[in-house]
């Protein structure tokens, strides 16, 4: 009974953050854009919330059917559709413990020696779910293992999966003093040797969406000899640049000087961590019927673009248990500096510090004409996180890229590349076409 009541206290908290912090957030977001898309927007969430009752939404949690795919890991959803599932793990140089995936083959296309590797490192706030999360018939990890591919799919530290350290407990701020800088120069070269050690193979193929990206940016500029290591970049939209980010959450969050004295004064050091309470609530309130259903999708248009025409509102549920998977507030605050800056570069100090720590009193850019591998930027004009022309200027100053692809739909958003509905023809077809002929 005291555990039931708990989890009604913390139920009703939740409840409260969603009925009263989101929209006071997309209230003060009005201030920074006038976006009318945006505006619409937020007076869906108005008349949403003006008919929220919270005994209602309690009741509705208890009485509704769950879809199953909500409480599985990404192992069992991979062997739910009738693949192999693999469980790796790796610790870094530093200590972190990270967890691989591996889908080793397919029923489509059976064990054999010597397939070849492909690597997909997930974006911040989520996990190697993504890219199983659509099923057999949409999702490019199994896509990638229909067409012969040995497929691994990556946890970038603090997630889900990777919340361990041999020395450190995530309840140490210390263990979240990391940004995707660290991502990039530990976790990369640990799980990219890792995974050509268990293969046997020289190479791999790497796909990144959004921090996995950056992630990748980072390792090949700063650790040369790994560029010999990737046989090819498939850039799902990229994050490097930054200087025409549209997406007002994360302009609000980034303009705003007292964001980072605000996260360390209150101890903020993890950002939408992951359980298993919050996994279930966010499943369940923003399933069909639910009367605030509309406050999941419209919060994630206004961090990604505005297309409701590829949400699979059905799927939603699933979407929202499995990600956010949490991640470091620092990593956040990293892309908030280069948001103010217009650069890439190393982690912001301060003058004094940077001039320590750097040589320098401003942090140093990363040198991505130094990448030698060959890198494919897949990029959208709605996507507010990933705008096309930061994405341009990053395809001008590669070593040695191999071509833009624009999605052919107008409408088509950051996370559109994970989860629309036709993510197969406009985007993985595509994908798995080039890896075939390069």
């Amino acid at each position: 009974m005291k555990i039931m009541q708990l989890w009604f206290q913390q139920v009703y908290l939740l409840l409260l953050t969603m009925t009263f912090y989101v929209p006071g957030c997309l209230a003060g977001i009005s201030l920074f854009s006038d976006n009318s898309t945006l505006a619409a927007a937020y007076k869906v969430i108005e008349n949403a919330i003006e008919s929220v009752d919270l005994s209602d939404i309690v009741e509705n949690l208890l009485n509704k059917a769950a879809n199953p795919d909500q409480f599985l890991s990404a192992p069992e959803l991979i062997v739910k559709y009738g693949y192999p599932a693999e469980n790796h793990t790796v610790t870094t140089t530093d200590g972190y413990i990270l967890t691989l995936h591996r889908i080793p083959y397919s029923p489509k296309s059976p064990a054999a020696p010597n397939k070849p590797v492909v690597f997909l490192q997930h974006g911040i706030l989520s996990s190697s779910a993504d890219w199983i999360i659509l099923g057999p018939e949409n999702s490019l990890g199994y896509l990638l293992a229909d067409a012969g591919y040995d497929v691994w799919l990556g946890n970038a530290r603090g997630n889900t999966y990777s919340k361990r350290h041999v020395s450190l407990s995530p309840s140490d701020s210390k263990f979240w003093d990391f940004s995707w800088h660290e991502m990039g120069i530990y976790d990369l070269p640990a799980v990219i040797d890792y995974v050509l050690d268990q293969t046997g193979q020289d190479n791999l193929y790497y796909i990144g969406h959004s921090m996995g990206t950056t992630m990748f940016y980072v390792l090949t500029s700063s650790l040369p000899q790994y560029n010999a290591k990737i046989r090819l970049m498939t850039s799902l939209a990229p994050i490097a640049y930054m200087g025409f980010v549209k997406s007002p959450l994360s302009k609000f969050f980034g303009a705003n000087p007292l964001t980072k004295p605000l996260a360390s004064m209150l101890g903020i050091n993890q950002f939408l961590p992951s359980n298993d309470l919050t996994s279930a609530f966010l499943g369940y309130i923003c399933s069909d019927g639910s009367i605030i259903q509309q406050i999941c999708s419209t919060v994630l248009f206004a961090l990604c673009g505005y297309d409701p025409q590829e949400l699979n509102s059905t799927m939603l549920p699933v979407l929202m248990s499995h990600a956010p998977a949490g991640s470091s507030a620092k990593s956040f605050l990293h892309y908030a500096q280069d948001m103010n800056s217009g650069s890439f570069r190393h982690w912001d100090y301060g003058f004094i510090v940077n001039l320590f720590h750097y040589g320098q009193l401003s942090p140093p850019e990363y040198n991505v004409s130094a990448i030698t591998v060959p890198v494919r930027l897949f990029y959208s004009d709605n996507d507010w996180f990933g705008d096309p022309t930061d994405v341009h200027k990053l395809n001008q100053s590669l070593g040695k890229p191999v071509g833009e692809y624009r999605v052919p739909l107008d409408s088509f958003n950051h996370l559109d590349f994970l989860w629309a509905i036709h993510v197969k023809s406009l985007v993985n077809d595509e994908v798995i076409n080039f890896l075939a002929n390069y």
